[in-house]
C-alpha cells in the first residue's frame, strides 16, 4: 500500500525544487505584418515572473 505524505512535507519538496519546470509557462501573442495586415503568432516558454515584460514590448 502507498504510503500518504503530508502536506508540510509537500511543501519543503517545493520548496527545494524551486528552480524546477513549474515556474515556467507558455505564452502566445499575436503579432500584426505592417505590410499585408495578416496576424502571426509568436509561442515562448519563459518563466511566470517575465511575462508581463513580454506583452509590453512591441
Amino acid at each position: 500500500m502507498a504510503k500518504k505524505i503530508s502536506k508540510n512535507a509537500k511543501v519543503a519538496q517545493r520548496a527545494s525544487n524551486a528552480g524546477s519546470g513549474k515556474d515556467h509557462v507558455r505564452v502566445v501573442k499575436s503579432v500584426k505584418d505592417p505590410i499585408t495586415g495578416k496576424y502571426s503568432y509568436k509561442e515562448v516558454i519563459m518563466h511566470k515572473d517575465k511575462v508581463e515584460e513580454f506583452f509590453k514590448t512591441k
